[in-house]
């Protein structure tokens, strides 16, 4: 079992920053990529942005190419996203997953189902 909890989330103006984190614990040995995702209520979570635990391979949904960078810490079993030049569009709950066992292929790093453990979210929302 792998348990995730956000942290960072707030109110921020447009163009601004904010990073995320994501603490993992209980069984971080067993994770082979992790992912942040949105999502605004009504609406269906979305991928935003995921790396891979061995080759640290990273992958973003295009709307945050440039501005956003995911990154982790071995050290700490902490998952982070940085945003940059925040707009009010990127206003969402914010949730990071974690997927055990194998490698994913990159192609699949961008689907709900891959992952297996999610966080309870956090708030980001960006006022124009």
């Amino acid at each position: 079992q792998v348990r995730l909890v956000e942290s960072g989330g707030g109110l921020v103006q447009a163009g601004g920053s904010l990073r995320l984190a994501c603490a993992a614990s209980g069984r971080t040995s067993s994770i082979s990529a992790m992912a942040w995702f949105r999502q605004n209520p009504g609406q269906e979570r979305q991928f935003v942005a995921a790396i891979r635990w061995g080759d640290r391979r990273t992958y973003y949904t295009d709307s945050v190419k440039g501005r956003f960078t995911i990154s982790r810490d071995n050290a700490k079993n902490t998952l982070y996203l940085q945003m940059n030049s925040l707009k009010p569009e990127d206003t969402a709950v914010y949730y990071c997953a974690a997927k055990p066992g194998a490698n994913p292929i990159m192609s699949t790093v961008g689907s709900i189902e891959t992952y297996d453990y999610w966080g309870q979210g956090t708030q980001v929302t960006v006022s124009s």
